[in-house]
């Protein structure tokens, strides 16, 4: 039995696991509907494989390494994060609406299906969401090394502890989309998704107002 692996896996899974923007991003789409949630969390996933390639390839040292590119990918993902936050805090406003995008009047049972432009919205924000993480660098770069045994080549174990957090995001993530539809119809309620909705929002405002305006994170 690999003691090591069984210590990553554990790290890893509080990792994933970890509330953050990641998770605001899945839970808000996933009120919108189990498409469009696991939409975001096959993106979040995406984004996680992106950091872990970087680490493997020794990328993420470069990035570390350079103040500047470091602090262009923080500022990025800081305004990328405060978008996601007052586009939610300002569909608050629109009282007609319930949290899933259906008149507050219609059956909520049933949620529509997006539309393929909606899915890859989703998708698209869920990806950037973690994609544009500048924390997420430093954490693999640091992270990986330290579970690799003396003595064992080193790319294709870090290539299997890579390959074991973008499968625990695919099981996380999609979970979480899948327990909100499945509460749905309770949460779709307009005074409930609207306290989701302007909660959301005040959290991804504040996490991007975080790292816009915050030192650099290193």
């Amino acid at each position: 039995m690999d003691a090591q692996l069984i210590a990553f896996t554990g790290v890893a899974a509080g990792m994933v696991a970890l509330p953050g923007a990641d998770f605001t991003v899945v839970v808000r789409n996933a009120l919108a509907s189990r498409t469009a949630g696991l939409a975001s969390a096959l993106g979040v996933a995406g984004g996680l494989l992106v950091h872990t390639a970087l680490a493997v390839a020794g990328l993420a040292a470069v990035l570390v390494t350079m103040p500047v590119l470091f602090r262009t990918v923080q500022l990025l993902g800081g305004a990328y994060v405060l978008y996601l936050g007052l586009s939610a805090l300002y569909a608050i406003r629109r009282p007609a609406q319930n949290g899933s995008g259906t008149p507050s009047g219609e059956p909520e049972d049933e949620p529509e299906r997006p539309a393929p432009r909606e899915f890859g919205r989703a998708l698209r924000q869920g990806f950037l969401t973690n994609a544009l993480n500048p924390k997420a660098p430093v954490l693999f770069l640091s992270l990986l090394p330290q579970f690799v045994p003396d003595g064992q080549p080193p790319l294709p174990r870090t290539l299997l502890l890579a390959a074991l957090v973008v499968v625990l995001a695919l099981i996380w993530f999609p979970a979480v989309a899948l327990l909100v539809d499945r509460l749905g119809r309770w949460l779709r309620r307009p005074r409930t998704a609207r306290a989701i909705e302007g909660g959301s929002g005040v959290a991804l405002t504040g996490l991007g107002l975080a790292l816009v305006t915050g030192p650099l994170l290193r």
